[in-house]
């Protein structure tokens, strides 16, 4: 009897979240982009080694680009290699996606902000969000009524 020697495969599972987007911008879209990564970048996110709290995204020449992402070395890593944690990565975005974004951040005031990085068919995907900044009583806003929705579900749950 022969055993079925299925692999077990990491698409779909997150590596990071930035959970601070969400309560600093309202997110009004979000588009799924290649990042271009070194080899020891990559054993380090297989490894859960990545923080994307103050990162953004930039275009620059018509060319996206992932700034103050730090993804820290493993200790395993190759010796030869001499990793730099916070340095600028290349997004891979289709040209009309590209031009779109363009267009939006410099007309419209929006800012283009990372929300979330996974694994997508072994290969590492990062969640771009266009979003605008919130204001201080927006952020009250927001919070006041997830405590309601919190609230009133333990209302309906007690009943």
């Amino acid at each position: 009897m022969a055993k079925s020697s299925k692999k077990k495969s990491n698409s779909g599972s997150t590596i990071a979240l930035n959970k601070k987007a969400g309560h600093d911008y309202f997110i009004e879209q979000r588009i799924e982009a290649g990042i271009a990564l070194e080899g020891w970048e990559v054993k380090s996110l297989r490894a859960g080694r990545i923080q994307l709290k103050e990162s953004y995204v930039k275009i620059l020449h018509a060319e996206a680009f992932l700034i103050g992402t730090h993804i820290s070395a493993l200790q395993t890593a190759s010796t030869h290699v001499n990793p730099d944690p916070t340095r600028t990565r290349k997004l891979l975005l289709k040209r009309s996606e590209l031009n779109r974004l363009i267009g939006l951040t410099e007309r419209s005031g929006y800012t283009l902000v990372p929300t979330a990085m996974y694994w997508k068919h072994g290969r590492a995907k990062l969640e771009i969000g266009l979003a605008k900044g919130k204001k201080q009583h927006d952020k009250r806003a927001t919070e006041k009524d997830r405590d309601w929705q919190r609230e009133k579900e333990r209302i309906f749950k007690t009943g």
